[in-house]
């Protein structure tokens, strides 16, 4: 029960993109094609689960052990990057559209907030490592979901006759603002 909770909390109530403001850029900057949104979603769960269970484990078996916890944000980011490399490549081979569709917000994922924020979290949190593996798919699929919602109303107000002065990325951040405004309606269900 207490994993089905986490996973609500961290879709719903405590949505990294719209509750927590992590990972904003490549939310702002990939949702603007579904396409684009769900293959950005499959590749941050994957760098999300897979970056926060090997932080973990150089956390608890190199990190505290030696006493050298103050190079856990130098560590992380490398391990980030190494798996977002990995996926580029793969990505490459097995999707060259959606490789070319992503673009530069690939690359992106390696400097996103939210990933290293959810690796920071789960220390802070002293989870062990199943509830870490748990807690990152789920904020993971909670980032996903935010994006997919989004790059779907962002594809619909497309084709509304809305002023020129707020197309784009002014109605983009009034859409944002009221989607986590809904998110936030979720507190308190969960903790």
């Amino acid at each position: 029960m207490a994993y089905i909770l986490m996973i609500v909390s961290a879709v719903f109530v405590n949505n990294i993109v719209l509750t927590q403001f992590l990972g904003i850029c490549p939310f702002l900057g990939v949702s603007r094609r579904l396409s684009t949104a769900m293959g950005m979603g499959g590749g941050v769960i994957f760098v999300l689960t897979l970056a926060t269970i090997i932080t973990y484990l150089i956390q608890k078996y190199i990190l505290v052990p030696m006493a050298i916890e103050f190079m856990q944000t130098i560590v992380y980011i490398l391990v980030i990057a190494a798996l977002v490399q990995m996926v580029e490549i793969v990505l490459k081979k097995v999707s060259p559209a959606l490789y070319q569709a992503l673009g530069v917000y690939l690359p992106l994922i390696t400097t996103n907030c939210a990933i290293l924020g959810v690796a920071i979290l789960v220390v802070r949190k002293q989870f062990n490592l199943t509830e870490s593996a748990v807690f990152a798919a789920a904020n993971g699929f909670g980032f996903t979901f935010a994006l997919i919602l989004f790059a779907t109303i962002r594809e619909r107000l497309e084709l509304l006759n809305i002023p020129h002065s707020m197309r784009g990325v002014p109605i983009a951040l009034i859409l944002a603002g009221l989607l986590s405004l809904a998110f936030m309606g979720f507190a308190g269900i969960v903790r």
